[in-house]
């Protein structure tokens, strides 16, 4: 593999592993993991606890009544309580079960307020645009790794390449945001049954934002290659263009040294060529012209 080749590759690797994180980000429900605090359930749910002690009285028939039944809890305050973990994404909200065996899973539109339904559909389109930019990229830039040669045609490439991955990171960037702002106003607007106690990104929202921070260092670097490759280019052209027309230096007059050497310049009427030969140092032309 030779040098420039070796620089594609070397190129193409960062724009599948932005595409990688952008597809992982979005079919993931890690966008933002917490804790909710709901209350312990009742005894009958899980009998035989240790904070709960179930007396029941037996009816005249010899069975027992459910309905006659006393509880005696003793836990108060936060003893009253359990915490539960959470994560949501862009499409779904899932909490852990009490026995922690399962999970339980509803959709996230249901959960948000109705006037941000409209705002939620925008950030996951600015992601599906976002991944959809960033394969188009990847596959230009596998084009360019199988057939490589240099000329103009692979320079457009290279400045597609650059332009695709500003707007995907941008629509990227914008798509964060969005989700983010969602995400707080249904935390404090949210249904009862979902408000967290405490929450923060989870790693699927690092790895949308490592996307987008490839995708910007990826569009310079390709900007950067597409216009040293113009340079040189324009450069051979030019070259090239000069070895084809030479340019033919013209002789120096001589005329005036050949008119003095051979006495032939026109001279007016009444005036005449005079040998002073001998007055002259040797090797100068011995006639002058006199009137």
């Amino acid at each position: 593999m030779d040098r420039a080749r070796r620089r594609w590759v070397l190129g193409l690797a960062p724009t599948c592993l932005a595409l990688a994180f952008s597809l992982t980000a979005l079919g993931s429900s890690h966008w933002c993991v917490g804790t909710r605090r709901v209350l312990k359930p009742l005894c009958q749910e899980q009998p035989g606890e240790p904070h709960c002690i179930h007396i029941s009285q037996d009816s005249d028939s010899g069975r027992r009544d459910n309905s006659q039944a006393v509880q005696y809890i003793w836990e108060m305050g936060d003893d009253r309580f359990t915490k539960r973990k959470f994560h949501v994404g862009l499409w779904h909200s899932c909490e852990e079960s009490l026995s922690g065996a399962d999970e339980k899973c509803r959709s996230f539109q249901s959960i948000i307020p109705a006037e941000e339904q409209g705002l939620l559909w925008l950030s996951i389109g600015a992601k599906v645009l976002d991944v959809l930019l960033l394969l188009t990229s990847a596959i230009l830039l596998g084009s360019r790794v199988s057939h490589h040669s240099s000329g103009l045609d692979w320079l457009k490439v290279d400045a597609s390449v650059a332009i695709l991955m500003v707007l995907a990171g941008l629509l990227g960037m914008v798509a964060h945001m969005m989700y983010t702002t969602i995400f707080q106003i249904t935390v404090n607007l949210g249904p009862e049954d979902w408000r967290p106690q405490t929450w923060d990104h989870g790693w699927s929202y690092c790895l949308a934002w490592c996307s987008f921070a490839l995708c910007m260092t990826m569009s310079v670097t390709a900007m950067s290659r597409y216009t040293a490759a113009r340079l040189r280019l324009t450069e051979k052209q030019r070259v090239q263009k000069d070895s084809r027309h030479p340019q033919h230096t013209l002789p120096e007059p001589e005329t005036s040294e050949r008119v003095w050497e051979t006495g032939a310049a026109p001279r007016p009427a009444g005036c005449a060529l005079v040998n002073v030969s001998g007055h002259l140092p040797p090797g100068t032309p011995g006639k002058v012209s006199t009137c």
